[in-house]
């Protein structure tokens, strides 16, 4: 069973689609052809302005963080077992008001809008009609085609995927290291002493801001377009909010 056919489903996509479509109508004179594409371009920011909130309670969290690191060192030195330990790191979370999970929440928040995204270039026909975003490009690349379907194309289909790809892994290795020097001067293990790292996980945990790099060479080159736009606002964003909020 097709999803998107289900009525509530269909009316959300129904709505983006007119909503990419008059964005793209308004840019048209200074886009021409790729004004599609800048439709969601423009979709991402407008999404992210609204997300400007989630993204003040992550850095307040990662600022938080870094306050109650000493105290998180103290409780990993003095408390050995797993559970007492857990207990003891959420009350003190909970004394602080602060919370470890916040950095996840501009994730969790645009994840519907990002399946959204996908969704509306991956189906030929949205409530019942053609998909006519499907007949826009971006570079001569169509919006609705992966980077492995456009290599029976050829380079002219397959070079806007490679620079957005690349434009991607750049911002997220960037981003990376801007919190890693935010928060890498006060980085404490939650290992109980004596306890050695699980094998593997340091190199997991240092690759996997790529998976959304993964995630773009398969998904249609619309919604690699959203993810670089939005990885490059949380970059500027980030950068501006650690000023202010941790002074």
């Amino acid at each position: 069973m097709d999803l998107s056919t289900f009525p509530p489903i269909a009316v959300v996509l129904g709505g983006l689609q007119s909503l990419v479509t008059t964005l793209g109508v308004l840019v048209e004179p200074v886009a021409g052809s790729s004004a599609a594409a800048l439709g969601v371009v423009l979709l991402t920011l407008l999404v992210r302005l609204v997300l400007v909130p989630v993204g003040v309670s992550q850095v307040r969290a990662e600022v938080a963080r870094r306050r109650l690191a000493p105290a998180i060192a103290d409780l990993n030195r003095r408390i050995t077992d797993p559970a007492a330990r857990s207990k003891a790191l959420m009350a003190l979370y909970a004394s602080e008001k602060a919370s470890p999970l916040a950095g996840c929440l501009p994730t969790l928040a645009q994840a519907p809008v990002l399946t959204a995204v996908y969704s509306l270039f991956a189906h030929s026909e949205i409530a019942g009609h053609a998909n006519a975003l499907l007949t826009h490009t971006l570079g001569g690349a169509a919006l609705g085609a992966n980077l492995f379907a456009s290599l029976a194309v050829g380079l002219p289909a397959i070079w806007p995927y490679l620079v957005l790809l690349a434009l991607l892994a750049v911002v997220v290795e960037t981003s990376r290291r801007a919190t890693l020097r935010f928060t890498g001067a006060v980085t404490v293990t939650t290992a109980a002493p004596g306890q050695e790292a699980l094998p593997g996980m340091a190199g997991m945990v240092r690759w996997l801001p790529f998976v959304s790099v993964l995630f773009a060479a398969f998904a249609p080159l619309a919604a690699a377009l959203y993810l670089v736009t939005s990885a490059a606002w949380t970059l500027g964003e980030r950068a501006v909010l650690r000023r202010v909020l941790a002074g």
